[in-house]
């Protein structure tokens, strides 16, 4: 179980930070060879860190929303 320190942390990541470690998250997953306690913590993390880019995402698209409203506003 995270603390609220190791959470706080995730959620101050960076798109690029995040989707980075996701991707190495993934290519352990996929390459095995750990325990099914190392594969679920690192499948925790994984969704952890989907969120966290999720997040980045949908900030992205309401501001390019806006933007595209606001300039269609002024046409």
């Amino acid at each position: 179980m995270a603390n609220n320190t190791d959470e706080e942390q995730t959620q101050a990541l960076g798109y690029e930070q995040a989707r980075d470690e996701l991707i190495e998250v993934v290519r352990r997953l996929e390459t095995g060879g750990q325990t099914l306690e190392e594969s679920l913590a690192l499948w925790e993390r994984g969704e952890e860190l989907a969120k966290v880019c999720r997040r980045w995402l949908e900030g992205a698209r309401a501001r390019l929303d806006a933007a595209l409203a606001e300039s269609g506003q002024e046409d």
